[in-house]
């Protein structure tokens, strides 16, 4: 019952978030799941949380990069074509922690989340 309650109000939550809220909230749980990877390192079930953790940032920020693509977009253009670059830095990064895993190397694209996801909300960290 409490999981249908939880569900209920992320519901309500994501049909009450302003666009930028919710390009926020995404970010921030995906440095979340990041940071919840790398504080478990250690877990026999890391290579699970790791594979799940590196999957939800690629493809939101993929996403983002689709977003930011099109014509109609209404952020300045060199906002976009600096967070495109972001997008493609974060895509880099996530390879290469496939391809040689360590848990500090989280710590940049969990960096990279929050620093937009405060960004978006005008606050600083």
């Amino acid at each position: 019952m409490l999981s249908n309650q939880l569900e209920a109000y992320r519901s309500v939550q994501r049909n009450t978030l302003s666009g930028r809220e919710l390009e926020a909230s995404v970010l921030a749980k995906a440095a979340l799941v990041l940071q919840e990877c790398q504080h478990k390192w250690d877990a026999p079930d890391r290579d699970i949380l790791l594979k799940k953790a590196l999957k939800h940032n690629q493809i939101m920020w993929t996403f983002f990069q689709s977003e930011l693509s099109k014509p109609d977009n209404p952020l300045p253009k060199k906002l976009r074509e600096d967070i495109m670059s972001l997008g493609l830095f974060v895509a880099k990064q996530i390879i290469y922690i496939m391809s040689f895993p360590s848990p500090d190397k989280l710590t940049v694209i969990i960096n990279i989340n929050l620093k937009l996801a405060a960004g978006l909300r005008g606050s600083t960290m």
